[in-house]
């Protein structure tokens, strides 16, 4: 009976915080009401110039001190204190503190002034100067409200602790959490500084179809949708990948994108329907001239946008600038299950290992997807500093180059750093002999019932079949590598508006 009472008072609480939510939308709308009546209709306001910014006003007061500025951004906090007041106003460079004063401004732009609300938009024009309590400030000759808020903010309590709606209201999250954009000031310089290593080693920034006729590329879900005028379904991209590889064999040497892809799977702290990949493709090379140009990258990202290689996760440092080591599959599942892959030698004895250690596998998989399971199981949060796993089997790795003298495994590599894998590279498979026959496994495990298999791309394979060279290639999630060198535990940190389930009424 107790607990029901407390869910009463509960409810009781949130009626009356409601209520007093209601209360202030209206008398917002109120206050809009009036400055249209009188003529002063924010919105009417088409622009302002400004002279300067909040923060470069902060860094460089010397060289600002007595000047007139005019700034412009959101009022965030205000101390009334009956002929003068103070304010901190937020522009996209950071926050500074203005002094207006009845006798400055005048008695009805002050009384207006008073009448403002938190979170409305203002422009300041006045003298950069110091308090005589030491803080940098504007002291107003003019003040303008540029705009009305007409929903009040958030405590920044609520903002730090409500991730939900930090999530679905990015917007409101970077007004009350300025630190949150700095996180996405970084995204956009690594970003930048990807393309200026690839571009002084000669690549060509490409774009290429995100409506693909055939799912291919990658293992995983794609979306379908349905194409009226042509009266066929299509899928959004699930990789980069073929389209780039028939520049290759167009004579393209070095070709890369950035761009969205879409698999339809599950969400969690790594994983976003749509997310950013960077694919590039390298002809005359192998994996590994992927394994050093992928170990340049990262480094070049870290120094490019944090000043150093050895960065900080959570409590883990990690050392970028340190030779990352190179481990076979094999040889890490031997090092941390103790099960020598080497020495098993049919599917039968690999079913067999795995049922001695609880490894559950499926009736379709192969001797090679028994290894990638044990691989899953005991190696990869054991692999925090960054370490290249290279040779992965052929049953897992339909599009990558044999290696000759062990054909059951391929020359291929993921980059794993705090035990989660961030890139995916291979010497390309460019036999379109030994492709045809790798789409058809994949067709037949599409038709056994893996919606993650791959369909049979006829105009890949025509394209094969015209000659493509030696080709190393190479795929990096952009968004877990901004997870990486910014400390953000979850993806959706990483993305401005990531995808959320929809709130029902």
């Amino acid at each position: 009976m107790q607990e029901n009472q407390n869910q009463t008072g509960a409810e009781l609480t949130a009626e009356e915080e409601q209520q007093k939510l209601s209360e202030v939308l209206q008398i917002r709308r109120d206050k809009l009401e009036a400055l249209k009546n009188e003529g002063k209709d924010p919105f009417l306001t088409t622009s302002y110039t400004r002279t300067a910014y909040a923060q470069p006003i902060v860094d460089a007061f010397d060289d600002y001190e007595g000047r007139e500025v005019s700034i412009a951004g959101r009022m965030m906090s205000r101390r009334i204190m009956g002929k003068a007041s103070f304010i901190d106003v937020r522009d996209a460079s950071g926050r500074i503190q203005s002094y207006v004063r009845r006798d400055e401004i005048g008695d009805e732009p002050y009384a207006d002034f008073k009448k403002w609300d938190i979170g409305d938009i203002v422009g300041i024009r006045g003298e950069v100067f110091r308090t005589q309590k030491g803080e940098i400030s504007i002291k107003a000759h003019e003040i303008t409200l540029l705009s009305k808020s007409l929903l009040p903010l958030p405590e920044k309590w609520h903002g730090l602790k409500d991730t939900e709606l930090r999530y679905r209201q990015r917007y409101v999250d970077l007004i009350v959490n300025p630190e949150v954009k700095d996180t996405f000031v970084k995204r956009s310089k690594i970003i930048t500084a990807i393309r200026s290593f690839l571009e002084a080693k000669g690549y060509i920034e490409v774009e290429t179809p995100v409506l693909h006729a055939i799912a291919g590329g990658a293992a995983a879900r794609p979306f379908i949708t349905h194409h009226n005028a042509l009266d066929i379904d299509m899928y959004m991209r699930i990789a980069l990948e073929l389209h780039l590889k028939r520049l290759i064999v167009g004579g393209f040497d070095k070709v890369y994108e950035i761009g969205r892809v879409f698999r339809n799977e599950g969400i969690d702290t790594r994983h976003n329907p749509e997310f950013t990949l960077l694919e590039l493709y390298e002809a005359y090379t192998d994996y590994h001239g992927m394994m050093d140009i992928t170990e340049g990258l990262v480094r070049h990202c870290a120094h490019a946008v944090l000043g150093t290689g050895k960065i900080v996760y959570g409590d883990v440092e990690i050392d970028l600038d340190k030779p990352f080591e190179r481990l076979s599959m094999r040889e890490a599942v031997k090092k941390y299950s103790g099960v020598d892959f080497a020495q098993i030698e049919t599917l039968e004895q690999a079913r067999a290992i795995a049922k001695e250690h609880h490894i559950e596998y499926e009736q379709r998989h192969g001797k090679g997807d028994i290894l990638s399971l044990f691989f899953e199981e005991y190696c990869e949060k054991h692999l925090i500093q960054p370490v290249f796993i290279t040779d992965h089997p052929v049953d897992i790795s339909p599009l990558s180059k044999r290696k000759p003298e062990e054909p059951e495994y391929t020359e291929r590599f993921e980059l794993f750093i705090l035990g989660r894998e961030h890139a995916n590279a291979f010497s390309e498979l460019n036999d379109p002999i030994d492709q045809r026959g790798r789409f058809e496994h994949q067709a037949a495990l599409k038709a056994a019932g893996d919606d993650e298999a791959n369909d049979i791309d006829e105009d890949f394979l025509t394209a094969l079949e015209y000659g493509m060279p030696p080709t190393g290639g190479l795929g990096i999630g952009v968004d877990r590598l901004v997870m990486l060198l910014t400390n953000s535990a979850s993806i959706r940190d990483v993305l401005l508006f990531p995808t959320m389930k929809p709130v029902r009424e």
